[in-house]
């Protein structure tokens, strides 16, 4: 090193973490409602994503699994109105 220089900068990164699979598998079923069943499973996968990157700093996906609620949530709402509508037009 020579007089007057500045010392080295090193840099601290966070490691590299991974997407949670339920989170893809949330927004996936959110998008594509099959008969409903996604939907169904789309809530399920997002919360239960959601509370293991909650716990695991290593875990990405937070935006994808809230967007898997999100379209759940629609698909669940959609539902209940088709079967309210169908009960009032059979009543």
């Amino acid at each position: 090193m020579y007089p007057g220089q500045p010392p080295p900068i090193y840099y601290n990164y966070a490691p590299a973490g991974h997407t949670s699979g339920l989170a893809i598998a949330s927004m996936v079923l959110g998008i594509v409602w099959v008969y409903w069943i996604g939907s169904i499973l789309a809530v399920i996968f997002g919360h239960v994503s959601l509370s293991q990157i909650s716990k695991d700093e290593t875990l990405r996906g937070k935006g994808m699994a809230i967007a898997g609620l999100v379209l759940g949530y629609v698909g669940v709402g959609t539902l209940l109105l088709i079967i309210i509508a169908a009960a009032a037009s059979t009543s």
